[in-house]
């Protein structure tokens, strides 16, 4: 029962840390290719930087989530 157990706690550590990923490209990264690029995006230096600042720390959490949903895990 534990290796079943153990299973389903490490996919869903590993589904967070893909949505902690994806939060991570999306909101710190496509800002700033469309700042580089003058693509329609938020408008200037300290908008970019408060966003991406705010999205690492969603990005941030949920990994750290995903961490702690590991330590669920049974030897």
């Amino acid at each position: 029962m534990s290796l079943v157990r153990n299973e389903r706690i490490k996919l869903t550590a590993n589904l967070l840390n893909t949505v902690a990923a994806a939060t991570l490209v999306t909101g710190v990264v496509g800002p700033n290719i469309a700042l580089s690029y003058g693509l329609p995006g938020p408008g200037g230096g300290w908008a970019v930087l408060l966003i991406t600042l705010v999205w690492l720390l969603v990005g941030s959490a949920i990994h750290y989530l995903a961490r702690y949903v590991l330590k669920g895990l049974v030897p």
